[in-house]
């Protein structure tokens, strides 16, 4: 067997080599055994699943697992949002969930998210406690189960739906007038995914007009990845200039992240999207608190908390740990540069689905397109540029990049002073003129993902330069 693993956001492996039968029987009984290790009697948990490869046989194994060892299981019906499971667990007031998906990897993968009783990603201590309870499994421990029948027979499963309790959630954090007043278009790409229909159904539901692309179960994505990133969206792109439509809304595999193209199908970035989000939220809120961000996200929302009074939160790269600030100190807004983002008064999981219908509102209350949006917030803030390179490799070169990374420390870098340098998450270089660097390494891939913010892209661009040099890899 496998080394069974729980990444930045949850175990993801490909399927049929170590996303088995038996692996996931393994850790639903590790999860189970987590669970009832806690005090208190009458456990119960939600379990979804999304619409990758059998995703909902597996979601039943685990059930009549969860169900075996005495915990209550609401099933939930049909493929569902991260973010819908999350709100689940918190509404019906359950001591955790599961869900059944790999996010926005490759058709091939899948995967186990577990989501405690906060609603929110388990923390890196929460997870070890789990991966403990797994090797107990994996070194013999037995593996409790029930017949699916047997087990909705003795009221320890039920099926659910929870896609009309969402909305009415959603509601209470939505200015809805505003979305209704505006008679806007837009499109919208759940990639396949787990997202489709949740958005079509609530802006519909506020007299928007909609067009949806990409809008049905394809088990390989399109033959592509369901993460929507830039080179990933040009299909939406199209949608928006053929359909004259206001905005492109994207949703990743399971609706935890979202990705954003304006009226004239230009991409917008997670940063950008953060940064005009936290200034809408400020002219449009009263309630105040501090901003949450990782490392690797935007320093313009240093910018716009600090002109408004605001404290600024930095974690590492991953959004439990903004999950876990945003608990911590009832934060206003906590995003991630990778398109995770939550607010004040919503679970503390990151939410594609709140994202986007907040895109919607932010037209709607401002009656500007996002790309006008964007300029009249470099006007009030200033400018910053920055990208994100995904550096694949192959598994025996890791050890190589990492040396070189740890040995590359300059004075300087694209002609900006180096400040200081870290190893805390990932190597951090900050520089001069407001510029940093961000290298680390996947959690999930064999990816060495780089990050850059500067004041203008030529310096950004010479930054990038010289790390690929540094570390022998093609710019």
């Amino acid at each position: 067997m496998a080394s069974i693993r729980f990444g930045t956001d949850g175990w993801r492996a490909i399927i049929a080599r170590d996303f088995t039968y038996a692996n996931l029987r393994i850790v639903a009984q590790g999860i189970a055994s987590y669970i009832n290790s806690g005090s208190g009697l009458g456990k119960s948990v939600v379990i979804g699943f999304d619409n990758r490869f059998m995703s909902s046989e597996f979601a039943q194994e685990c059930a009549s697992i969860l169900a075996g060892n005495g915990i209550k299981v609401h099933l939930l019906k049909n493929s569902a949002p991260t973010p819908l499971v999350a709100f689940a667990v918190r509404h019906l007031q359950c001591d955790g969930g599961i869900v059944i998906t790999a996010s926005h990897n490759p058709a091939y993968y899948n995967g186990v998210k577990f989501i405690p009783a906060y609603a929110g990603p388990a923390t890196p201590e929460e997870t070890q406690a789990i991966e403990s309870e797994i090797q107990r499994v994996a070194e013999g421990a037995k593996v409790y189960e029930i017949d699916l029948k047997d087990a909705v027979h003795l009221d320890l499963i039920d099926e659910i739906e929870m896609e009309k309790a969402y909305f009415n959630h959603l509601d209470k954090i939505v200015q809805r007038d505003y979305i209704k007043a505006a008679h806007l278009k837009v499109v919208i790409d759940p990639m396949y995914g787990a997202g489709i229909g949740f958005l079509e159904n609530y802006l519909t539901g506020l007299g928007i007009e909609v067009k949806a692309i990409h809008s049905h179960r394809d088990v390989l994505f399109g033959n592509t990845v369901p993460e929507p990133v830039e080179r990933n969206l040009s299909d939406l792109r199209r949608a928006v200039i053929s359909y004259n439509a206001g905005i492109g809304l994207a949703l990743d595999g399971d609706a935890d992240r979202f990705g954003l193209v304006d009226h004239e199908g230009r991409f917008i970035s997670g940063n950008q999207f953060i940064s005009l989000l936290l200034h809408h939220l400020l002219a449009t809120r009263t309630v105040r608190g501090p901003v949450v961000r990782t490392v690797a996200t935007t320093r313009l929302l240093d910018r716009i908390a600090q002109m408004n009074g605001l404290q600024v939160i930095e974690t590492p790269v991953g959004f439990k740990y903004v999950s876990q600030a945003l608990r911590e100190y009832n934060g206003l807004l906590g995003g991630e540069e990778s398109g995770g983002v939550s607010v004040w008064g919503h679970v503390p999981e990151k939410d594609g689905i709140l994202a986007c219908i907040l895109a919607v509102e932010m037209m709607a209350y401002s009656g500007k397109t996002f790309s006008e949006l964007i300029e009249q917030l470099y006007r009030d803030y200033g400018q910053l540029v920055n990208r994100r390179q995904d550096i694949r490799f192959s598994p025996g070169r890791e050890t190589q990049l990492r040396e070189r990374l740890s040995a590359f420390r300059p004075r300087t870098i694209a002609g900006l002073k180096v400040l200081s340098i870290s190893d805390q998450a990932g190597m951090r270089w900050e520089l001069a003129d407001n510029s940093w660097l961000l290298a680390r390494f996947s959690d999930t891939e064999p990816l060495l993902r780089i990050y850059t913010e500067s004041p203008d892209l030529t310096t950004m661009e010479a930054i990038e330069k010289e790390i690929c040099e540094a570390l022998e890899i093609d710019y």
